[in-house]
């Protein structure tokens, strides 16, 4: 097993000519690292703080209380709470979370040279390029909710990659359930009805694979979603769009956005076609070595990254994620690696 000490000096040895920030959609969002984070990391608190006040005006036209205060008071809401508030309130919160943490990134000299926006994760990552403000992009993640009310049926995560996903569903005998998102090569994200779903995973189950329902009541990434597709586009074109300031790449769109493109529409577009993420991981992480850098509580991204991308050619790490992650400000430029001995996982210091 390679010492973790030696991972690091070679990462010095040869630092990473791209550093991109990767945002998560709905279904990998918990708010305890973010609390727990605020609590310790000054700079992170003070992220949460601005991020979340500049959006509660906005909150406030959607029914939803002010969520700065409550999630960095002493007995701040978990999850579930958040889920049972007014409907908007968790993809708010998500919204703000990600936007939070890609700024107090940016405060320790991490700002990124591109960003990967992965279905509700664009919002966030377009508002941190420049393309929209805060209060642009709450307004856009509240509607978003609103018209996730629309989209029924499920999403469910399958342990096969899509050329077996798409096996299984034709052996289903329904075109009802299709593959919604690539997440690597080995990790399929399934949408559909519930009935054809229950269908669906049993199957999977019979042949050995893992599956797990997302806890999101609502289907995504479906080609039956055409109309809460034109209403969301058509509800979120007033809000202001922008140039970005840096590339977002979009799992969606299977890469960047260029200037002149229609933001809006896709935005809204990530409710009717499918998300791969790992060719748009090997563009972004070209050239190399990169270091990506999840911007969201969870490490699923920086799972996704590991499985896909050989770690010649990046480091993916989760600061929210995962123990270990350094906030200290360190001299030099922003492609200085950001590696502590606890910020990899064994299996990655092994390879």
């Amino acid at each position: 097993m390679a010492d973790v000490d030696s991972v690091r000096r070679d990462f010095r040895e040869n630092p990473p000519r791209t550093v991109v920030h990767l945002f998560p959609g709905q279904g990998d969002f918990s708010v305890g690292p973010l609390v727990r984070t605020a609590r310790t990391v000054p700079r992170v608190r003070a992220a949460v703080a601005e991020v979340f006040g500049q959006a509660e005006d906005v909150a406030a036209e959607f029914g939803i209380p002010p969520l700065a205060d409550a999630l960095l008071s002493d007995t701040p809401p978990g999850g579930r709470e958040l889920a049972q508030g007014p409907v908007g309130t968790a993809q708010l919160a998500l919204f703000c979370s990600s936007v939070a943490v890609h700024r107090a990134l940016c405060g320790i000299g991490r700002a990124p040279d591109r960003a990967v926006g992965v279905s509700f994760g664009e919002i966030a990552a377009l508002t941190a390029a420049g393309a929209f403000d805060v209060p642009g992009g709450a307004r856009i993640a509240c509607l978003l909710a609103h018209h996730l009310q629309r989209c029924e049926g499920a999403l469910t995560l399958l342990g096969a990659g899509e050329a077996r996903a798409n096996s299984l569903l034709r052996e289903t005998g329904s075109a009802a359930v299709v593959v919604a998102c690539v997440n690597d090569p080995g990790e399929t994200v399934l949408s559909g009805p519930l009935p054809e779903m229950r269908a669906a995973e049993e199957r999977a189950q019979r042949q050995g694979l893992s599956v797990t329902r997302l806890r999101l009541p609502f289907s995504s990434h479906h080609p039956s979603l055409a109309g809460p597709s034109e209403a969301f586009a058509a509800a979120i074109r007033p809000v202001p769009a922008r140039r970005c300031r840096f590339p977002v790449h979009s799992a969606v769109r299977g890469g960047p956005y260029r200037p002149g493109d229609d933001l809006h529409r896709g935005l809204a577009d990530c409710l009717v076609r499918p998300a791969r993420l790992p060719n748009v991981l090997h563009q972004v992480t070209t050239p190399s070595p990169a270091l990506l850098l999840e911007a969201g509580t969870g490490r699923a991204l920086t799972r996704n990254v590991r499985r896909t991308v050989p770690p010649s050619a990046a480091r993916a790490l989760a600061p929210l994620g995962e123990p270990g992650f350094s906030w200290a400000r360190r001299g030099g430029t922003h492609r200085d690696a950001l590696l502590v001995p606890s910020a990899l996982p064994p299996t990655e210091a092994s390879r």
